[in-house]
């Protein structure tokens, strides 16, 4: 049987300096070393895996979306609400939206919790965290189950975003 894992995501930027201070301050993501392409391009360390930022005229995709696990939700939550070029991206088929000028944050029938945004090059990225019982409800105040998502049968375990190994 073939073994398949991830190595990276490769994203487009309008602005590669940007977009990598981007991913630097609120991410923690760290340059790390990158081959002299014909494009500007800048690769970033991401846990095990990496995260290639290329420069070019594309357009970011509509739909398609990179997710990212966060270990300090609210510190993540606190820069993204702080970063001028960054898009709250609220579901459309979910009917909530902005509450008192917070941005939704979306509880999974399994606890965990995603917020979805659009870095400063319009790329969509879902950012996750495995318990929303462990958000500081002072930081995080508009907490939404998801309404599109059906809950697990009667003896039935809620989809997991994470996976234990």
């Amino acid at each position: 049987m073939v073994e398949s894992r991830y190595t990276h995501v490769s994203i487009v930027a309008a602005d590669l300096e940007e977009s990598v201070d981007f991913y630097r301050s609120v991410f923690g993501m760290e340059p790390i070393r990158t081959p002299a392409f014909d494009e500007r391009a800048q690769w970033l360390g991401c846990g095990d895996l990496q995260l290639h930022i290329v420069e070019n005229d594309a357009d970011p995709p509509e739909f398609n979306h990179h997710a990212l696990h966060v270990d300090e939700f609210e510190e993540v939550f606190r820069a993204l609400r702080e970063h001028e070029s960054v898009e709250i991206e609220p579901l459309p088929n979910v009917d909530t939206g902005f509450v008192d000028g917070e941005p939704p944050v979306y509880v999974l029938p399994s606890g965990a919790v995603q917020l979805y945004i659009r870095d400063p090059a319009g790329n969509m990225v879902e950012v996750n965290a495995p318990d929303a019982d462990t958000l500081d409800a002072t930081v995080v105040t508009n907490l939404i189950e998801r309404t599109d998502v059906d809950p697990p049968g009667p003896g039935e375990e809620p989809a997991p975003i994470y996976v234990e190994d």
